[in-house]
């Protein structure tokens, strides 16, 4: 029995790098496109239009898309294989439930919101079905005044419901050590939960919770999750996105 768990989680995992490398073929192709665009002649409105829906006529895959927008706890930072980063195990649960979502990784080690939205428009040149947006990190370490973390947040929320009203939106709560002081900590912990309920997005209180600060759980550096550590994010995630996904839109 436990064999045939290991290799349904090896399977799993090769599934999910496959789609890793499927998704980053179809963005260089995308990229070809664009590129010989602007190198052609000026076309018509009507050539302009039908470009811009070449992404919906390719795909090939009728799985909802579910993107991770983050910095370097989604990206896996310092795991020997991205797959084990908590977007990489959501798959697994996704796979193990029988449901149809593809898990996008677009995570970016050192991402501050800033980063994240000057990329956010590009990000949004495809179909987005959840977007779980976890940034803010690194503001915090930084000392970022909350203001400004909170307005770049708040911009790259707005983006994506211009984009499709219909995405639904999970915010991913964080937490930051005392010594950053304790009026600093307090207004970034409330930061999450007060953008939440202002914009009626979903909120997973915090996504370090019972991780951080376990030096176990944490890679030497104390910051960055172990694989094991990942799963528990993993847990921490799935306790908001199962409800999300699998109640009918």
């Amino acid at each position: 029995m436990l064999k045939s768990k290991t290799m349904e989680t090896l399977l799993n995992r090769a599934i999910y790098r496959q789609r890793i490398l499927l998704n980053f073929c179809y963005f260089l192709c995308t990229l070809s496109l664009f590129s010989c665009k602007n190198d052609a002649a000026p076309t018509t409105e009507t050539t302009t239009e039908a470009t811009s829906q070449k992404p919906e006529e390719v795909q090939t895959s009728s799985d909802k898309t579910i993107l991770f927008f983050g910095d370097s706890l989604t990206a896996g930072y310092g795991l020997d294989d991205t797959a084990d980063a908590f977007p990489g195990v959501i798959q697994e649960k996704i796979d193990a439930a029988g449901l149809d979502y593809q898990v996008v990784n677009s995570g970016i080690s050192g991402e501050t919101t800033a980063g994240g939205k000057s990329r956010i428009d590009w990000t949004l040149n495809q179909k987005i079905d959840v977007f779980v947006l976890e940034l803010g990190a690194n503001d915090g370490l930084r000392g970022v005044p909350v203001s400004e973390t909170r307005a770049n947040l708040q911009a790259i929320i707005d983006a994506v419901r211009a984009s499709d009203s219909e995405t639904k939106i999970i915010l991913a709560g964080m937490q930051l050590p005392p010594n950053m002081g304790q009026q600093y900590t307090s207004e970034f912990k409330s930061m999450f939960s007060d953008l939440a309920t202002e914009n009626n997005i979903f909120l997973i209180p915090f996504l370090l919770e019972d991780v951080g600060g376990v030096p176990s759980l944490n890679q030497n550096d104390g910051i960055h999750p172990t694989v094991e550590g990942h799963k528990i994010l993993a847990d921490n995630v799935w306790q908001v996105l199962e409800g999300v996904i699998s109640t009918p839109s």
